[in-house]
């Protein structure tokens, strides 16, 4: 929302002395995100006139249309003769008032005006348009072309009100009724315990029976319809220039006189309103929902086909408008034609005034069905006030009648649902309580009564809300509004006392711990947004029946390219590290933790949970049970040097053995023994993959793959050569773990150390040989070590021997030479009854 601070001084009688920055930091200490104040006519300097064209010639010989000018400034040059002005725009004639920049005038972006020789001739200034001026565009697609009863040497930057600041709002979705300056305006009284003068508060007119019918057939979906007619409008009539400029400040293009006020009105008093031609009406105006099929050309030309949910504004031949939304193109506003033959001026004189409320949920979902969000949609998806129909309507009659000539009939049309005022029962001491702060009964009444609440009663009040803010709907609202006004700045900051036994439970400690050690090791996190495209599955070359391609998919995505959940962390990953390698960064090392979703065998609808009460532990398990599976993954990917080069040698590069060992980090710091072993899936170069495991409840369990990229993969996702990755279930890795990790004992006693050399097949993983060896060790194994491999004619064809070193050592004795020997031997055994080993030699 913009604010211009001259527009809201007319509300607020501001101190003089008071600058947009002083009106920012009033707003932000109540709770208005003011984001910026923007300094108009920065660095304007004039002389900036009106000027009156008295000739014009046309330049021949150039590429483009020069026209050499001379224009009546009046004595603002200091002689009163024409002044002389070369200039390219083609839409103003003889006769037009214009502006006029002067030399040694200064216009925005520190741009020097000086007279200069161009197309043969001297330029004495410049004839301006609104982008010059830093105005915005004014639909006129050329120069400013002023009323004609400016004179001429009148100074422009008084009448244009190109000097100003305008504040910036980002108005959260529940308070809509900032969305305009009448609720600016109020907060900024408060903010300063001035008086407000009310745009609202106006004489308005008892509704009768022969106004404009109407009729509703929906009246949840519209509760309130006002209608007025005003006839006799002057086609030719144009929006005044304190108009245009308003609108313009505020964000909004001038159209033409009726859309204009109609804008003027919404922004004024944050009551959206439409202006139909009332020649092009057909009969009664209603309120209904859309058939189904039905179709509407909106007013941006587009041709929409409507939904039974929709809310539709009709007549007698159908849908004229999107209820709250966007009006239709055959009822609109027709701009002032002259007739070539007979001079006579065309356009509308007669139009009816919609000022109506509308469901906000249902303008919401129309909006996003759509795709078309508009101003008036904004305001009423986040709460319109009701009881600010019918002065909006009167405003807009009473500023048609005014700009453009016109007459307002006397009827006038309000139709009503039947409702009552929002009451809430609140103790007097709940915002002492809910901010720790005490501010007593006297303080939470005027905080209450400030922002327009009606408040009775002594230890329990009796709140009743004001139309404006539908945001107010329990005690807790209330008592924020009593802290926000107090000042959050005057909450002290106290810390919490946790309770003894409470903190973060042993899966969160296990997910800081991993963030730790990847950060140790050297990578970067880089977390992702969840969503994905179904095309990144054939880009990382999983299988048609891979169970990762099986997705959730998105209602309402953020993007329609990625409308799924993702399955892998891959995807974002890899886009990240394209995205930096791009970006001149070669030597990457990225990690992320986070949720992938897997969809159930049997998908259902989630019910709604009360907000009223607990739910009971039947509806949390029957909400959990149509949830997606959740699990927890881990995952990295490195490209480029994973060691720099320097005076301590020639470094490497990264490589699928420094994924593999971010596996192997994980796995230490959740306690568990990691089996890694050969494996081929999906992104992994079938040569250079490992897939990774542990052991659950006896079971050796598959839980990630590490290893380098495939190349056909690297070209599809445009990724660094030899690029690696790494991922695992963080999930079943932690239930492989031993829980609670415990510093190891250091013994005191001497180690015996154990070689063995067995031969197993080709194929037979060392990871597994090693993982049966420390089994069948047993307590005194207090490390394994694989020192060597070897294949040739003396082990035989397809075999190869694994050589292991492994050290035994008893925390309370010295081992014998027979201990430990048992200990290898029960070692070997294992081995050999699980993987077929033979010992070397045997």
């Amino acid at each position: 929302m913009r604010v211009p601070l001259s527009w809201l001084r007319e509300y607020v009688d501001l101190p003089a002395t008071e600058t947009g920055r002083d009106v920012q930091a009033k707003l932000v200490s109540a709770g208005l995100e003011v984001e910026t104040v923007e300094q108009l006519g920065a660095g304007l300097k004039g002389p900036l006139v009106v000027g009156q064209v008295l000739s014009i010639e046309e330049l021949e010989g150039f590429k483009k249309p020069i026209r050499f000018c001379t224009v009546d400034v009046g004595t603002a040059n200091g002689t009163g003769e024409p002044q002389e002005i070369v200039c390219g725009a083609r839409n103003f004639q003889v006769g037009d008032k214009v502006v006029v920049v002067l030399p040694g005038a200064v216009l925005p972006g520190d741009f020097a005006i000086a007279a200069r020789q161009t197309y043969g001739r001297t330029s004495h200034g410049m004839i301006c348009s609104g982008d010059e001026l830093g105005m915005g565009d004014d639909g006129s697609g050329g120069i400013i072309v002023l009323p004609p009863e400016h004179e001429a040497g009148t100074d422009a930057i008084e009448l244009l009100e190109l000097v100003d600041e305008v504040l910036d709002i980002a108005v959260t979705a529940n308070r809509g009724d900032c969305l305009s300056l009448r609720g600016v305006a109020r907060e900024t009284a408060i903010a300063y315990g001035l008086p407000l003068r009310d745009p609202a508060l106006l004489d308005v007119p008892a509704p009768n029976s022969y106004g404009y019918p109407v009729k509703i057939a929906d009246p949840i979906g519209c509760d309130r319809f006002t209608a007025r007619t005003v006839v006799g409008l002057d086609p030719e009539a144009r929006s005044p220039i304190w108009l245009q400029r308003r609108l313009q400040k505020a964000g909004m293009r001038p159209i033409s006189l009726a859309v204009d006020v109609t804008n003027y009105v919404m922004i004024e008093l944050g009551q959206p309103l439409h202006a139909y031609d009332r020649t092009l009406v057909d009969g009664p105006i209603g309120v209904r929902r859309a058939e189904p099929g039905e179709v509407l050309t909106t007013l941006d030309g587009a041709k929409r086909t409507l939904d039974a949910a929709d809310l539709v504004i009709t007549d007698n031949r159908g849908p004229i408008g999107l209820a709250g939304v966007m009006g239709g193109a055959n009822t609109e506003i027709a701009d002032s034609v002259t007739d070539p033959e007979t001079g006579q001026v065309r356009g509308t004189t007669e139009v009816v005034i919609e000022a109506a409320h509308f469901d906000p949920v249902a303008i919401a979902r129309t909006a996003r069905r759509h795709k078309l969000s508009s101003e008036a949609s904004k305001r009423f998806e986040r709460g319109v006030d009701p009881q600010a129909a019918s002065a909006a309507a009167q405003r807009t009659v009473d500023l048609l009648v005014l700009l453009a000539g016109g007459t307002a009939e006397a009827g006038v049309t309000e139709v009503l649902a039947p409702s009552a005022p929002r009451t809430i029962s609140v103790p007097a001491d709940h915002p002492d309580r809910v901010a720790g702060v005490e501010y007593g009964r006297e303080t939470v009444v005027r905080r209450l009564q400030e922002i327009g609440c009606d408040v009775y009663g002594q230890d329990e009040l009796v709140v009743t809300v004001p139309s404006w803010r539908p945001d107010l709907t329990e005690p807790n609202d209330l008592a924020e509004e009593v802290i926000r006004l107090e000042g959050y700045e005057n909450l002290p900051s106290t810390l919490p006392k946790p309770p003894a036994g409470r903190g973060l439970t042993e899966r969160q400690r296990l997910h800081r711990r991993v963030g730790r050690a990847l950060a140790g090791a050297g990578y970067v996190e880089a977390p992702n947004y969840p969503f994905v495209s179904e095309q990144v599955f054939d880009q990382l070359g999983l299988a048609a029946d891979d169970p990762g391609r099986r997705v959730v998919k998105l209602v309402n995505p953020l993007n329609d390219e990625e409308p799924a959940l993702r399955t892998t962390l891959l995807p974002g990953l890899l886009t990240a590290l394209r995205r930096n390698a791009g970006r001149g960064s070669h030597d990457l090392a990225l990690f992320e933790t986070g949720l992938v979703f897997k969809p159930t065998e049997r998908p259902g609808v989630a019910g709604r949970l009360p907000v009223d009460r607990r739910p009971t532990d039947e509806e949390i398990a029957a909400l959990d049970a149509v949830l997606p599976a959740q699990p927890r993954h881990a995952a990295v990917v490195l490209a480029g040097a994973r060691e720099q080069a320097g005076w301590w040698g020639k470094g490497r590069p990264a490589d699928w053995a420094d994924a593999v060992e971010a596996a192997r980090t994980l796995a230490r710091e959740a306690g568990a023994e990691l089996i890694v072993q050969q494996g081929q899936y999906g992104p992994w170069h079938p040569g250079r993959c490992a897939e990774l495991a542990v052991v659950i409840d006896g079971e050796i369990v598959a839980i990630g793959h590490a290893g380098e990229l495939q190349p056909r993969v690297v070209k599809a996702l445009s990724l660094p050569e030899r690029a690696c990755a790494m991922e695992l279930d963080l999930d079943l890795l932690a239930k492989a773990g031993e829980g609670t990790l415990r510093a190891p004992r250091i013994s005191t006693f001497p180690v015996a150390t154990q070689d063995v050399a067995l031969v197993v097949d080709t194929e037979v993983p060392s990871a597994a040989v090693e993982y049966f060896l420390r089994g069948g060790a047993g307590e005194l194994l207090e490390s394994i070590r694989l020192f060597d491999t070897y294949t040739g004619e003396q082990i035989g064809e397809g075999k190869k021997s694994l050589a292991y070193a492994l050290r035994f050592r008893a925390p309370d004795r010295t081992l014998t030479v027979e201990e430990a020997s048992a200990a290898r031997d029960a070692a070997v055994a294992l081995a050999a009854e699980r993987t077929g080993a033979v010992l070397r030699g045997a």
